[in-house]
């Protein structure tokens, strides 16, 4: 069994999409970081980030005791090395998908973040700001529609975490102030993914975990006003 901390962010469907295409056994923790659940010390000690997805494997590979790691990216490669799937096998392979994964982690997500912040949530509207991420979420789309656009169906060879840790940053496309139309290739990726089982389950799950996904003016003085002073 898996235990998954786990809020119905763009980091918390990754891994969600990944277990429902495992099958594997797992245990939503719901940590509504609107109301400051990420800092209950239980979850502090799994992920002293105190952000989500965090998860514990109480039947790690080695047989010994449980294991519980943060950070999404983290959690998507160990749960793809303790099965053996969706990561490649092969070193070329293997280090293509890891990229990629990386340049998410790196680029996509905190890119879009940001991009997220300044045009959905900021109390001022600052234009240079939302320029700023504006531009640079659509330039990391055309990295990643040219990088579809040679007839590949998934990021690296066969459908695999670099896909997964991608997709749900490009599902608020709209909130982004993207048209995917503008990236025929990356549509059709995204259109592929979206009609898979597992991802159509994953996304329903969420639903019953947040019913109510607004971010009201309480949730922003959680989310947006942390500091040193908030690491305990």
């Amino acid at each position: 069994m898996i235990d998954l901390y786990y809020w119905t962010t763009p980091n918390g469907y990754k891994v969600t999409m990944l277990l429902e295409e495992l099958g594997l056994a797992y245990a939503i923790k719901p940590i509504n970081i609107s109301q400051g659940e990420q800092f209950a010390p239980d979850f502090l000690r799994i992920a002293p980030n105190n952000r989500i997805p965090a998860i514990v494997d109480h039947a790690p590979q080695d047989g010994g005791q449980e294991i519980g790691l943060f950070e999404s990216g983290a959690i998507l490669l160990y749960l793809a090395d303790k099965t053996g799937r969706f990561i490649p096998a092969d070193l070329r392979g293997r280090n293509e998908c890891l990229q990629w994964l990386f340049w998410q982690m790196g680029g996509l997500g905190p890119m879009a973040g940001q991009n997220h912040h300044f045009v959905q949530y900021a109390p001022e509207k600052l234009p240079y700001a939302m320029d700023r991420y504006v531009k640079e979420t659509s330039r990391l789309y055309g990295v990643l529609n040219k990088h579809l656009s040679d007839g590949r169906d998934h990021i690296c060879g066969d459908y695999s975490i670099a896909d997964m840790a991608a997709y749900p940053w490009v599902v608020p496309h709209e909130r982004q102030r993207q048209d995917l139309n503008q990236f025929p290739a990356l549509k059709a990726w995204f259109e592929r993914i979206q009609n898979r089982p597992a991802t159509q389950r994953a996304y329903e799950l969420a639903k019953s975990v947040n019913t109510a996904p607004t971010v009201d003016e309480k949730a922003k003085a959680i989310l947006f006003g942390q500091d040193a002073k908030t690491v305990r």
